[in-house]
């Protein structure tokens, strides 16, 4: 994908050039790992489009004023949002004992302090790629209101924040009590939003059941 590597090489010049903290210059300087390369490639830049508030090897302290490191930092407007990618070896179930203990406590202090953590398993990426993409999906979503084109009404903006947030295809009914309008008048902002190709139709043919938000990351 020669899009990608081309965004890609320029985003990580980019995090080079403006990192002045030596650890993480020299993290950075040997690479991204192969589950984090990986995941970046298949699953977020596919849906997303872009690799925008994204920092690898995010540098934070921890309570014996140590440092850790965050595979993925998303960190839009501040916002505080941990990606790990978990490989098979280090998380198998024969993992060492001390590591494991280490891992648990990571977690427990990103979560004290106040981080979305969002664990990627490195089979999931190869094996559920589609599930994959709908985490990342719910997780932007999280924390994005999502910038709508000017020429879509507030009922359809808010449509579109409600089907990023979603794990699954929802109904119009769902979407009708979200919105609190009448199931007619959703069903029409739904059309309105197929036909502008934001929304797709996950199943129904002569009379659409449910939607889910397109492939192209809105």
């Amino acid at each position: 994908m020669a899009l990608f590597d081309n965004v890609y090489e320029a985003w990580l010049q980019k995090q080079l050039a403006g990192e002045q903290n030596p650890r993480r210059q020299e993290l950075l300087g040997k690479g991204l790992g192969h589950g984090t390369l990986e995941f970046l490639r298949a699953i977020w830049f596919p849906v997303i489009g872009n690799l925008e508030h994204l920092y690898p090897e995010y540098e934070v302290r921890d309570f014996n004023n140590g440092y850790r490191y965050l595979d993925l930092a998303y960190m839009p407007g501040g916002a505080k949002g941990c990606i790990e990618i978990q490989g098979y070896r280090s998380h198998a179930r024969d993992i060492e004992a001390g590591r494991f203990k280490d891992l648990c406590m990571k977690q427990a202090l990103l979560a004290l302090d106040d981080w979305c953590f969002l664990p990627i398993a490195y089979l999931s990426i190869r094996e559920d790629p589609g599930v994959c993409k709908q985490l990342v999906l719910s997780f932007v979503g999280k924390f994005l209101s999502i910038e709508a084109p000017s020429e879509v009404s507030w009922s359809e903006a808010e449509t579109l924040r409600y089907a990023r947030r979603r794990m699954r295809p929802f109904t119009p009914g769902e979407l009708s009590a979200h919105l609190r309008l009448t199931e007619q008048h959703t069903r029409n902002v739904l059309r309105g939003l197929v036909s502008k190709q934001m929304l797709e139709v996950a199943s129904g043919k002569l009379r659409y059941r449910t939607y889910q938000l397109q492939d192209n990351g809105f």
